[in-house]
């Protein structure tokens, strides 16, 4: 019902940005970032909501920053002084308890010398 469609991965240096967006098919109340990393379990990264309310995991905050332009349902996800333990796949989410849960197809993000 909701669909996602992220860009912005790619490989960077330790230390260096990406900007990663989601842009979903219709408004969700929540929408956000969650990643990866092979032989791991889905973790959050950080999340949204329409009213701006955001929610950050630890080992993101005062990194990175999400936004979100509500007019374009798209959500966007700053990440400055990426480390290699950033490296993962990256899935755009969105959701509410009306809709359901809703997930990219992901966007693989290395950070690596």
């Amino acid at each position: 019902q909701v669909q996602l469609v992220e860009s912005g991965g790619g490989l960077v240096q330790p230390g260096g940005s990406l900007r990663l967006s989601c842009a979903a098919s219709q408004s969700i109340f929540t929408m956000g970032w969650y990643r990866q990393a092979p032989g791991k379990q889905r973790e959050l990264v950080a999340t949204i909501t329409i009213g701006g309310s955001t929610n950050y995991a630890d080992s993101a905050k005062g990194r990175f920053t999400i936004s979100k332009d509500n007019a374009k349902n798209t959500v966007y996800l700053q990440m400055n002084s990426l480390k290699p333990e950033d490296t993962a796949v990256y899935y755009c989410y969105a959701g509410s308890l009306a809709r359901g849960t809703y997930w990219g197809q992901g966007t693989q993000v290395t950070v690596s010398s």
